[in-house]
């Protein structure tokens, strides 16, 4: 990141940026919990695959609007975001992010380091790792993914922010894909051209789609909600996943 973050205030909400006018978090002044942009709603898709996960891992914090959500909605989980960047951190009060607890904690480090050498496994690790001039290479190379992929839990998922309609996607989903054995479901969301991805078991994605009514069904209200816009374009990227074919 080049310049410090910036704060953008109005009536209604409180937003973040880096060094370009692209909006990277936003809170509802009036609903500090709520999703705001459409696509931090899309990636509680994992809900649908893990709907009480025990450990969750985020690399990249920003206004914190995932963390609180998870925190407020998930209360059994146990969060840990890493963000690279103090400053950010430092805007925690702003946001309204909650304290330290024994369940939530933010770490100040470099989230492609963190997961190369985790203290733990997870069963979701998001990752949402911007600066004003993209995703840092750090966070979508193979070796990121691979590094991922063995800090999850055998049926764990990464859920990854994605800009979309670019070479640099098109590279992360081939990486994803080789690293996850075709276990990825791509999902775009409504506004800002960010691309879902979502990876993990093959069998474990692919049981999720044939079964997505049920899981839907069981799902909570608030989830169910969050989720509303971005459910069926899920279901969908799931129902295209195939099972490996048994020897």
């Amino acid at each position: 990141m080049t310049a410090p973050p910036r704060l953008h205030q109005n009536s209604q909400t409180l937003s973040l940026s880096f060094d370009s006018s692209l909006i990277q978090s936003s809170m509802r002044l009036d609903a500090p919990h709520e999703l705001v942009l459409d696509y931090t709603r899309a990636m509680m898709g994992f809900l649908l695959l893990n709907p009480a996960p025990q450990a969750i891992l985020m690399i990249g914090l920003g206004g914190g609007s995932m963390l609180k959500y998870l925190h407020q909605h998930l209360p059994e989980a146990d969060l840990t975001a890493v963000e690279i960047h103090q400053g950010v951190i430092d805007l925690r009060e702003d946001f309204r992010i909650p304290a330290d607890d024994e369940r939530m904690r933010i770490v100040c480090a470099d989230g492609a380091h963190f997961v190369a050498k985790p203290p733990r496994r997870y069963d979701v690790i998001l990752v949402d790792g911007f600066t004003g001039a993209g995703m840092p290479a750090a966070l979508c190379s193979r070796a990121f993914y691979q590094h991922c992929q063995q800090a999850l839990t055998p049926e764990g998922v990464l859920v990854a922010n994605v800009q979309a309609d670019t070479e640099q996607e098109r590279q992360i989903a081939k990486r994803l894909a080789k690293v996850f054995d075709d276990g990825l479901a791509l999902v775009e969301s409504d506004e800002g051209g960010n691309l879902i991805a979502t990876a993990g078991s093959r069998v474990g994605l692919a049981r999720c789609g044939a079964d997505f009514n049920a899981r839907w069904a069981a799902l909570a209200p608030f989830h169910q909600a969050t989720l509303a816009a971005s459910s069926s374009r899920l279901e969908r990227a799931l129902l295209k996943i195939r099972r490996p074919t048994p020897f």
